[in-house]
């Protein structure tokens, strides 16, 4: 849940997705459930030239199971509170 909770924090930021089969895609972050699955508006595509059939899409639902990675805004991003978030969760899982 902790993931879950972040992501929420951070609905209409801008961020990168990268999925399994390479694409990455840019766009302002509109939703995200409790599986990790994301809803993007106004995308992009990093690499219009290999992805052209992209250009036309202006919004997407990216299945949480084939992300590798999300890139965030670093300044939108409390580290601190994180780090912290993910101690307290540690130390409840182990009991």
């Amino acid at each position: 849940m902790l993931f879950y909770s972040f992501f929420k924090s951070l609905v209409g930021k801008e961020v990168v997705v990268e999925l399994k089969n390479d694409l990455s895609i840019c766009g302002t972050l509109h939703s995200v459930d409790q599986y990790l699955n994301i809803k993007l508006t106004d995308i992009s595509v990093t690499d219009p030239e290999k992805y052209p059939h992209m250009l036309s899409v202006k919004n997407c639902f990216i299945r949480g199971s084939v992300v590798r990675y999300v890139q965030l805004p670093g300044d939108e991003v409390d580290t601190q509170l994180l780090q912290d978030a993910a101690r307290k969760e540690a130390v409840v899982s182990t009991r």
